[in-house]
């Protein structure tokens, strides 16, 4: 079927006032894989010693320095 032909009367018109407030990614998920690393024992230890959820610390530690680098990029 062409663009042309689809019925869009039911869908409400997207303004600026719906765009003012959209979030870029707000349900965006990255896939999660297991994987072996070597880290030193002091680190690790740092880690941990802050408590529960150390290694979603760790992925935000690393996910913060990817974006800064991938800005230095662009």
């Amino acid at each position: 079927m062409p663009d042309a032909a689809i019925d869009y009367s039911d869908i409400p018109p997207l303004t600026e006032e719906f765009w003012a407030s959209a979030a870029r990614g707000r349900f965006f998920r990255p896939t999660k894989t297991s994987t072996t690393v070597r880290i030193d024992s002091d680190v690790l230890a740092w880690l941990r010693g802050q408590g529960r959820g150390y290694q979603t610390r760790l992925n935000a530690i690393l996910r913060r320095e990817m974006l800064a680098a991938l800005k230095k990029q662009g």
